[in-house]
């Protein structure tokens, strides 16, 4: 979620940058020379190196990112297990995950819910823009909206599950979408701009968890694959949006009409997903397949079958339990009171 904060400073800094160079052109260049040159600052995952078989690059980047200390000593037992056969790196491709039942499935599913969640926005900004003419009232308006939704799901992801948020914000999304399409000339405006805050913080939250939950639900070994071609997803659906700016088409109504139908499919589709909360990230391909399906709703422990004795009073053993029944019984009643 460090990432969506990153993202939205760097959109707060957008106008700047803009005054700064004013010329698109100019504009355009710096931002894709800015984003060429992260990249190049990252190191590379020791996770993804050791289910790689890679020790010795993992041994590197965890010492650099130690900084001279030791690492824990649970990885340097992995990494020393792994140095005792031959380094045989063993890289994993695309089609694998679509050779796979569950990974293939959870992809199709988190890149789907990504496509609607950016797609969908423009039906709700449309709204918005007759109140901030001017370009940068309405840009600060949209990153503001941005972070509310990061700030949101940072505040209930953790707490109550990824896919019940999840499932939560395309509830909204496609509700506040079906009601603008219907009702839109019948509501007050500020309904309707009460709707339109909501569905475009919504489905931003929806777009931003989509990636976070494929993060953890796509084995290490092809974790990378499977966020690019989750994040292009994403960007296929902010592709959509220029059709419903031509002037004088009927483009708007039929691409609201679309993505209002993928949404209420999304939300069918986002419970079968798994639960990646308070679980480890799984690193292999055998790992990713055995993910299954939690209940929607978690059941009540039953409390039926109770035990006659009390739990600190059962004993561990069958012997200690005969002689724990003889010593009662043998134990006089006590008076009983009239």
């Amino acid at each position: 979620m460090v990432a969506g904060f990153f993202w939205i400073a760097g959109e707060l800094l957008l106008p700047g940058l803009a005054l700064l160079c004013r010329n698109w052109r100019v504009l355009q260049g710096a931002v894709t020379m800015i984003l060429a040159l992260c990249p190049a600052l990252l190191l590379e995952s020791p996770r993804w190196l050791l289910a790689t078989r890679q020790p010795e690059r993992a041994r590197k980047t965890l010492q650099a990112l130690a900084e001279d200390d030791c690492p824990q000593d649970s990885l340097l037992t992995e990494l020393e297990a792994l140095s005792e056969e031959p380094p045989r790196p063993r890289y994993h491709s695309v089609c694998e995950i679509c050779s796979s039942r569950v990974i293939w499935k959870n992809g199709v599913i988190l890149g789907f819910a990504a496509f609607i969640g950016s797609g969908i926005r423009h039906c709700f900004t449309r709204n918005l823009v007759p109140h901030l003419p001017h370009f940068f009232s309405s840009h600060l308006a949209l990153v503001g909206t941005e972070a509310a939704a990061c700030l949101f799901v940072c505040l209930t992801a953790e707490r109550f599950g990824r896919r019940a948020i999840l499932l939560l914000c395309t509830v909204l999304t496609g509700i506040s979408s079906l009601l603008l399409l219907a009702l839109t000339q019948y509501l007050l405006e500020l309904i309707v701009l009460t709707l339109s805050v909501v569905g475009t913080a919504a489905s931003h939250a929806v777009t931003m968890l989509s990636i976070f939950f494929a993060s953890e639900v796509l084995p290490t070994v092809v974790r990378g694959a499977g966020l690019g071609l989750v994040l292009g997803a994403n960007f296929v659906g902010k592709a959509a949006a220029p059709i419903t700016a031509i002037p004088n088409s009927r483009g708007f109504f039929l691409h609201h009409v679309v993505f209002a139908s993928f949404a209420i499919l999304a939300v069918l589709s986002i419970m079968l997903l798994p639960e990646s909360q308070g679980r480890s990230l799984p690193q292999s391909l055998q790992d990713g397949e055995s993910q299954r399906r939690p209940p929607l709703f978690r059941r009540p422990p039953r409390e039926d079958h109770l035990p006659l004795l009390a739990p600190h009073a059962i004993p561990h053993g069958y012997s200690g339990l005969a002689s724990s029944t003889k010593r009662m019984l043998r134990s006089p009643d006590p008076p009983r009171e009239m």
